[in-house]
């Protein structure tokens, strides 16, 4: 994952990394700097394209929903693959962590995580890294993704759940099907989904549009929404572009896209 950058187009606009900084949070260098030993302790099938991986690291400091980590893999020859990877637990202080992954066509890390990695296998992992997508708890949350876009928002609505929050949080979230809308069986009354290519009898299928946005920012919560959007690039603006539209202020609007 990367943080966003904006554009400026003729009629459009796509709020852009730099005025998201009301609430950025600090991240310990210290911290982020070191490989820790990761061990697998469980992997749970979320979709047929989507699987959680648990692993236990001991070491780890501790995280907020919304920040990744850096992955590590080393063959036996010494060659080393690293990759950027969203948290999708929740900080527990168990010293275990969770990592979602779609299984991507052709990726060398996705690939040996779906077809080779086993219970008790170890890998190496530093972080947590990124204040920018953090949410600490501390304000209204309106969470915004598509595909494994929901992998840290869904770490911020287990946070909420696990402390009992008083505070606001709604989710939209988009998949193509049932099938792959990861993290299906944890949804609950605080998400909205769409579904753009399939979806079940007497429910729409289409694209994410001002309908699904809209009526959350017409009566927002007392001193508004932090709006978090993850998911492709093509969907980080157009989703983007309905929260502006809407009424979400330029800057209060995170971004976190991949691809």
């Amino acid at each position: 994952m990367t943080e966003a950058t904006g554009t400026t187009e003729a009629g459009t606009f796509t709020p852009a990394t730099r005025f998201a900084v009301p609430g950025r949070i600090a991240v310990s260098n210290r911290a982020a700097s070191v490989w820790q030993t990761a061990t697998i302790a469980g992997i749970r099938r979320e979709t047929p394209h989507a699987a959680t991986f648990r692993l236990a690291v001991p070491g780890w400091t501790g995280h907020l929903p919304g920040q990744h980590l850096m992955l590590r893999l080393t063959a036996g020859d010494g060659y080393t693959a690293q990759r950027h990877y969203s948290l999708a637990s929740a900080p527990d202080g168990s010293g275990h962590i969770e990592l979602t992954l779609d299984h991507v066509d052709g990726g060398e890390v996705s690939g040996w995580f779906h077809t080779v990695a086993r219970p008790g296998d170890t890998l190496e992992v530093r972080g947590p890294l990124s204040g920018f997508f953090a949410w600490p708890g501390d304000r209204p949350a309106l969470l915004v993704g598509a595909g494994s876009g929901v992998v840290p928002l869904m770490s911020m609505v287990r946070h909420h759940r696990a402390l009992a929050l008083d505070v606001p949080l709604r989710m939209v979230v988009s998949a193509r099907s049932p099938e792959e809308l990861i993290y299906a069986r944890e949804l609950g009354a605080e998400t909205t989904t769409v579904f753009t290519r399939s979806a079940p009898p007497g429910v729409p299928v289409g694209r994410m549009a001002a309908a699904h946005v809209a009526p959350l920012l017409a009566e927002p919560p007392a001193g508004g929404w932090e709006a978090y959007v993850c998911g492709s690039n093509g969907f980080a603006e157009h989703a983007s572009r309905l929260l502006v539209a809407a009424g979400q202020p330029v800057d209060r609007i995170r971004i976190e896209r991949f691809g």
